[in-house]
């Protein structure tokens, strides 16, 4: 089988399965409990927490463990939208989000927000211009995606900070950066709120995490039911908190890791501009990320053929794979291009010998479909 679809999950690394396995067994505790076995997996916890606290230069109780990226994206919305709305209910993103983002705010437009996107160019970048144009006195919340998961556009979230402040510097600012984590180095500091999840960056799935800057106060989407303070109720997942903790430590701004990707993105598109289609993906997008439109197939058929070889790809989102792509249909209004993309996602993991058996069944389909 070869694995082209890294941004849909990523296998668990043996290392972090191991501590994962490890925490399970002998540390199976409830870390709200005040026997000493409660209190020891709250410190394994808190040592976990504080670890990648040291990476993105945070203080502990600006982090928010949640069972997935899509609940962190809500928690935040939502909880904004909830606790801000007597400053205003004016909203702005984008339609390179997510769409756990997306159908976050459409919600909020049936409860009296609006919510207004900012265009994007033809080179993916968010337009800085008609952001500033947006922005109102009474604008509560923008949220933009460090990267985009279907073509892999990444934006100047410094810039977008910039515009912000110019305009309206009590706006809070909410980036998705589940794409961005383990693929490019994480910086915090221009932003109010971020999401990420586990299965992005080589840890198990079920567990998102929510920066939330310590001077913004939002009401819960899970109420505490215990008295420990904790702005998330519910018992924590200590085995999945501590093996995420591991993965951002490990993979968070990997020099080696990403060089790799940088050089077998470089093959990937040499070899893809031989052939007669539309390569989407370009010098704003991370090199993990590579989507192309056929042109003259439709997404899932390519989809299909690859799988019958054990080769697999996507053509969007794995939230909205039998769908066309959202943000291709945005900046190219053309069938053609939106309804024959195919995204191939690659790592670390991924080698040369993949990539060429990947070249010759997509040469083979070529051949006889497509020329």
């Amino acid at each position: 089988m070869i694995y082209l679809d890294y941004s849909a999950t990523t296998p668990v690394d043996q290392d972090i399965f191991k501590e994962y396995i490890k925490n399970t067994l002998l540390f199976s505790g409830n870390p709200n409990s005040q026997h000493q076995l409660g209190k020891f997996c709250k410190s394994k916890i808190d040592y976990a927490i504080a670890s990648v606290c040291r990476v993105f230069n945070c203080d502990s109780d600006e982090l928010i463990f949640t069972s997935c990226a899509s609940e962190s994206n809500a928690t935040a919305i939502r909880g904004i939208a909830n606790s801000f709305n007597t400053a205003g209910k004016h909203i702005i993103t984008s339609k390179l989000e997510h769409r756990s983002i997306l159908k976050e705010v459409e919600r909020l437009t049936t409860l009296g927000y609006e919510v207004e996107y900012v265009n994007i160019l033809k080179n993916g970048q968010v337009d800085l211009i008609d952001l500033e144009n947006k922005i109102r006195e009474d604008t509560i919340l923008i949220s933009i995606c460090g990267v985009n998961s279907e073509v892999g556009y990444k934006q100047d979230l410094y810039k977008i900070r910039e515009v912000i402040n110019k305009k309206n510097n009590k706006v809070i600012f909410h980036s998705d950066l589940t794409q961005a984590l383990g693929k490019i180095n994480i910086d915090l500091t221009p932003l109010d709120m971020a999401s990420f999840s586990s299965h992005k960056v080589y840890a198990p799935i079920g567990c998102g995490l929510l920066y939330k800057r310590k001077n913004i106060e939002i009401d819960p989407l899970i109420c505490s039911t215990n008295d420990n303070s904790l702005f998330r109720g519910g018992t924590r997942a200590l085995p999945l908190i501590v093996a995420f903790c591991e993965s951002i430590k490990k993979y968070n701004n990997n020099i080696e890791n990403q060089n790799k990707c940088i050089s077998l993105n470089k093959l990937i598109i040499d070899r893809l501009s031989k052939y007669d289609i539309q390569i989407n993906s370009n010098e704003y997008c991370i090199p993990h990320i590579i989507n192309f439109s056929l042109l003259r197939m439709k997404s899932l058929d390519f989809v299909r053929y690859l799988d019958k070889e054990k080769i697999l790809v996507s053509s969007t989102t794995a939230c909205c794979s039998k769908k066309e792509s959202i943000i291709l249909k945005e900046l190219y209004k053309d069938e053609n291009i939106y309804k024959t993309s195919i995204r191939l996602s690659i790592s670390h993991l991924t080698t040369i010998e993949q990539i060429d058996k990947f070249f010759k069944v997509f040469d083979e389909i070529y051949q006889k479909h497509l020329k």
